[in-house]
């Protein structure tokens, strides 16, 4: 992690059938917050929206407006994009991962 050495992050996904939605957490060694996930899968199956709210990028104490997108690519490959949601009410990409099976 830029400015705070090696990082470690767990994310944790499920289904909830009462909802009918995604719902999971994420927490990294780089702060003391627990993300809270709301997501839906999108009709062809191959994109997953995780919505959050968080610590806003601002550095007060305000909660910002978060999403993830998890693109399944293939069986072995999977690309994570994180977005907040500016003042102006725009989505603003700030994060790209590639997560690839290991063989």
């Amino acid at each position: 992690m830029p400015g705070c050495g090696p990082a470690t992050t767990l994310m944790a996904l499920g289904y909830d059938p009462q909802k009918q939605r995604y719902v999971g957490t994420w927490l990294g060694s780089m702060m003391p917050y627990l993300w809270i996930y709301d997501g839906e899968l999108d009709a062809a199956e191959a994109v997953l929206t995780l919505n959050s709210d968080g610590p806003a990028m601002t550095g007060d104490e305000k909660l910002g407006k978060y999403k993830d997108v998890i693109e399944f690519k293939s069986n072995d490959h999977r690309i994570l994009t994180s977005h907040m949601l500016r003042d102006d009410g725009q989505w603003q990409q700030f994060m790209t991962a590639h997560y690839w099976r290991k063989q």
